[in-house]
């Protein structure tokens, strides 16, 4: 199995990259910006023929939710165009892609949990453009298994998870939303996930392309997550005090984009499909003293 992995310093191609260096029978070329810019077509053009990979991973993506309001054109060229190139030589060498996606293309406010048929209606720019590249590579490219995710959080790189840490270092009190609700889900479960994926896809076992779920269950609000964080941190000596929290609504906790007050994503098809069951965070959470390093 020959796999390119983009976006390899984020939170899941990190896991991806770890994952794969120790990985029998891989060879591996990850890449970050600096060593691959995604939305140069000509520079994915000849990485991709020089390596010639049978399974492309894209964990490469543009973010920052509320800076996208304002850089619309970078949040396009990162999440639409540089997924669409990637796709386009997959098929010409006959590869498979891998592409992560986002909760941030349906609206959230169904009853329930979103399934992979269920409209989607993104409420801002980063999830426009998430969507965007989803039917992009959708387009460009047969074999492709995109991977909506929700509430990403690990060891590296910035999350929900650190924030609180490094707040509750310096505050006593503090007010969370808590009538936004998801599935949390660790990096490292992600990566997981589009290993074995990407293995029975090499393996020329039959696979369902297209649109998968996967998340991490419970579903819970951000103060409930909060909540369990900061009662796993006393737990493992990793803050002293647990501070004192308040549950607050979305309306008073303003941001220049809209998130989704409903994220949770059902998994029954990636378990129907891979027998993939969902993340579980608060395992993911046991390894908490990782967070603060």
């Amino acid at each position: 199995m020959r796999v390119l992995v983009t976006g390899c310093n984020g939170q899941v191609g990190y896991c991806l990259t770890e994952i794969l260096s120790n990985a029998e029978n891989v060879a591996l070329l990850a890449v970050d910006r600096e060593e691959l810019d995604i939305t140069n077509q000509e520079a994915v053009n000849e990485a991709v023929k020089a390596f010639k990979p049978t399974i492309i991973i894209n964990a490469a993506a543009h973010t920052a939710v509320d800076k996208a309001e304002q850089e619309v054109e970078l949040s396009y060229a990162i999440n639409r165009d540089g997924p669409k190139f990637l796709a386009e030589a997959a098929q010409d060498i006959g590869a498979a892609i891998l592409h992560i996606s986002t909760d941030y293309v349906f609206e959230g406010n169904k009853v329930g949990e979103y399934v992979e048929t269920d409209v989607t209606n993104p409420q801002g720019v980063y999830g426009a453009s998430k969507l965007a590249g989803e039917i992009a590579v959708a387009e460009a490219c047969d074999k492709h298994v995109i991977l909506r995710t929700a509430w990403v959080f690990g060891e590296h790189g910035n999350n929900f998870v650190k924030t609180m840490l490094r707040l509750a270092a310096s505050r006593d009190e503090l007010s969370i939303v808590g009538d936004q609700f998801g599935g949390p889900t660790y990096a490292g479960d992600i990566a997981k996930v589009l290993v074995e994926i990407a293995k029975i896809i090499s393996d020329d076992k039959s696979v369902d392309f297209g649109v998968y779920h996967y998340s991490g269950l419970p579903h819970v609000s951000w103060y409930e997550f909060a909540d369990a964080i900061f009662d796993t941190a006393v737990e493992h000596c990793v803050l002293e005090n647990k501070p004192k929290l308040s549950s607050i609504a979305t309306e008073q906790y303003p941001t220049p984009a809209k998130r989704p007050n409903n994220s949770k994503l059902n998994t029954k098809k990636i378990n129907d499909a891979f027998a993939i069951e969902a993340s579980d965070w608060a395992e993911a959470l046991k390894n908490i003293k990782a967070y603060t390093e």
